[in-house]
């Protein structure tokens, strides 16, 4: 079928919730997809860091094999031999000492919720149903019910409510405001220290230390959600790490996976993770064998240092030739390693437009929040590919 025929099937019966942008994806591998008419296209979305290690990465690909000849779902009424492992050095990677897996980063976003309102009541003892937990401003974490109800993004939360209570929503980077907002029924402090929906937008410096320090201060539980910064994307392990900070739960997904299989999950200290009791918390496919393999294998990837290390030096690339372009068509640029918000001026188009000029000329991006793109190129990507997007972005704002 022609790209036309896939995209009038899907708008035929696939609901609309999403706007993507004109190309049907056949095969891809590492940093590169092709569509059903052949032609290729540099990934720089790289599926909203779900695809860290690119497409199809052999050693990845290699494992999910191996286990689909053995087992792939044995539910958590029974012990596999995949869990084990994968959670003891996802643990060491993260310095903690316990995890539980699930597998969508909402699902480990709200299992971080619950796992804060257990440890407020059975530790901290606020009064029953009292428990409040802080978040930022413009920020995102997921699209469930309570997810939403700390949304504020009104695209996210109109003609969703009645919302979830216990929220008090403060605007991102202002440590003053955080520190107004804690109470002694504050059970955690959750952030993204890196937004990434909003636009790859950065906090101040000292911030992620400022709350750390707040949290350490007022018996509160530092929530990190590097489901997005984590795993690599910002040239160390977490984006968290920037800062020299260590939160006390961290929630993870997208790169967990290996771009394979859905795998989240939450890491935190033994002391904090054991109010978690059988019936409190589960899943079906939480901590299944084929997610295990492949989240074990993507923890030895990472524990080599080396995307890390790519992430970095490419980060310091990408943002040199990024940088290069303000005012010229741009009018901001933050990255964190190998990954971009850009502001394109709205006068000259929009962040939709953008894409689909990048599109045409064989680049794959993604607009947010009107006049903002988001760059993600895949952890594998070689320093001419990063020149490449960085030569076509150039090529687009200037009209040529």
């Amino acid at each position: 079928m022609s790209t036309h025929e896939h995209i009038d099937l899907v708008n035929r019966y696939a609901a609309h919730n999403y706007h993507p942008l004109p190309v049907v994806v056949a095969s891809a591998e590492g940093a590169w997809v092709t569509d059903v008419e052949g032609r290729r296209y540099l990934d720089c979305l790289a599926g909203y860091s779900a695809l860290n290690f690119g497409h199809r990465h052999p050693e990845l690909v290699r494992v999910a094999h191996e286990q689909l000849d053995r087992a792939t779902l044995t539910s958590r009424a029974f012990h596999n031999d995949q869990l084990g492992p994968f959670c003891r050095d996802l643990a060491a990677l993260a310095g903690m000492d316990v995890v539980l897996p699930m597998n969508t980063g909402a699902e480990a976003v709200e299992t971080a919720l619950k796992l804060a309102r257990k440890w407020a009541y059975e530790v901290k003892k606020v009064p029953a149903d009292q428990a409040t937990i802080v978040v930022a401003s413009d920020n995102f974490h997921g699209r469930t019910i309570t997810i939403v109800s700390f949304s504020t993004d009104p695209v996210a939360r109109e003609g969703f409510g009645p919302f979830t209570p216990g929220f008090v929503v403060v605007p991102y980077g202002d440590l003053d405001a955080m520190r107004a907002a804690v109470d002694d029924r504050t059970a955690a402090v959750l952030v993204e220290p890196v937004q990434g929906e909003a636009g790859v937008i950065v906090p101040p410096p000292g911030y992620l230390a400022g709350v750390r320090e707040l949290c350490t201060e007022r018996d509160v539980l530092f929530i990190a959600d590097e489901i997005q910064s984590g795993l690599g994307r910002t040239g160390t392990t977490f984006a968290s790490q920037l800062e020299g900070v260590v939160p006390d739960v961290y929630v993870l997904g997208k790169a967990l996976g290996g771009g394979i299989v859905p795998v989240s999950a939450v890491v935190s200290r033994r002391e904090v993770m054991e109010v978690i009791r059988p019936g409190n918390h589960g899943s079906t496919f939480g901590g299944n064998p084929l997610a295990a393999a492949v989240g074990h294998a993507v923890v030895r990837l990472l524990q080599t240092g080396e995307y890390q290390q790519r992430a970095k030096e490419l980060g310091e690339q990408l943002h040199e030739r990024l940088d290069a372009l303000v005012g010229r068509g741009v009018s901001a640029v933050r990255t964190r390693g190998l990954w971009a918000g850009v502001d394109i001026e709205p006068s000259l188009m929009s962040g939709r437009e953008a894409c689909e000029a990048l599109l045409a000329r064989g680049v794959l991006a993604k607009e947010t929040h009107g006049s903002t793109i988001r760059l993600a190129p895949p952890l594998v990507v070689t320093p001419g590919e990063v020149d490449l997007l960085c030569e076509e972005l150039t090529a687009v704002v200037a009209g040529r």
